[in-house]
């Protein structure tokens, strides 16, 4: 029963967030804010993450290939579908729900056991249009060139791997990469990627904003807006994949 009025109460919050901002400037300076909190911020993590996790699966299908029916550059093959259907869209996201899911869900559920968001209700501001649009905005526009940015860190991890180990040579990797490149793979894994995010960002939002309590009652909504998205994002990574690639 709970979770039904969870349902419900989030899909209102999602009425009261799309509402057009009364001041645009003010929404432009939460928006570039967001920018650098979601985006920016979070490009070390997605780059070590990348490289390393790009290394490893080169190395783990080069590790496997005793099949001589098999040409070496499939090696590369392998990879690079890895990391763009599944790697950077998906497991991207579920670490960025840790990192960017929680930082939200811990602001605003702080702002809400201080009164600053009623505080802001009272001046007669949409504080759920004030304080989660321009974070909804800013991951669906940034998560998708961190994915970006992803992909490749990721193939340029697997070179780099199968290289120093000199495992494959530099040409029958990059052969491996372009060999049945997909463009429509590149939209599949967008457009999973602005589903996650706008996942992301409005669950840690309905947890931080409903939060009742002190600063224990915080970092429990915390850690539940980190779980309920991840279960979420693998939920719908499954319908996305059935009604794209299926």
């Amino acid at each position: 029963m709970n979770y039904i009025r969870n349902i419900g109460a989030y899909f209102i919050m999602l009425a009261w967030v799309f509402r057009k901002p009364k001041k645009i400037s003010i929404f432009w300076k939460m928006f570039m804010q967001e920018v650098q909190y979601i985006g920016i911020n979070s490009i070390p993590l997605v780059a070590l993450m990348s490289t390393f996790i790009g290394a490893v699966i080169s190395l783990q299908t080069a590790s496997n290939m005793d099949n001589p029916l098999l040409p070496a550059y499939t090696v590369g093959y392998i990879t690079q579908s890895s990391i763009i259907l599944e790697f950077s869209p998906t497991i991207i996201s579920l670490i960025l729900a840790g990192k960017v899911g929680s930082n939200i869900a811990s602001e605003i559920g702080t702002m809400r056991i201080t009164e600053q968001i009623d505080a802001l209700e009272i001046m007669g501001v949409n504080s759920l249009n004030y304080l989660v649009f321009p974070k909804v905005i800013a991951a669906i526009i940034y998560f998708p060139v961190l994915v970006i940015f992803s992909m490749f860190l990721g193939m340029f991890g697997g070179f780099m791997a199968l290289v120093i180990s000199d495992l494959q040579s530099p040409e029958t990797y990059i052969l491996g990469l372009r060999s049945w490149f997909d463009v429509y793979n590149i939209y599949y894994a967008l457009t999973k990627t602005v589903a996650f995010g706008f996942i992301i960002v409005t669950i840690s939002s309905f947890y931080g904003y409903y939060v009742k309590g002190g600063s224990l009652d915080v970092g429990k909504a915390s850690t539940k807006s980190v779980v309920v998205s991840s279960v979420v994002i693998l939920i719908f990574n499954f319908v996305i994949t059935k009604l794209m690639l299926l």
